[in-house]
């Protein structure tokens, strides 16, 4: 399984899901971060940004 991303990066929501609860709008990653089926995440800091694309 790859690293972890800290929750502190721009990539943090890349992180693997460790709590998926899919069926009411969300998943927990194994940095603490909440993502939501909205499009945005919230850090364990508090705050919330909107998911941005990563071009590949």
């Amino acid at each position: 399984m790859p690293a972890c991303p800290e929750a502190t990066e721009s990539c943090c929501w890349t992180a693997h899901v460790v709590v998926d609860h899919s069926e009411q709008g969300w998943t927990k990653l194994c940095n603490g971060v909440i993502v939501f089926d909205d499009g945005y995440f919230l850090a364990p800091d508090g705050h919330s940004e909107p998911i941005h694309a990563v071009a590949a």
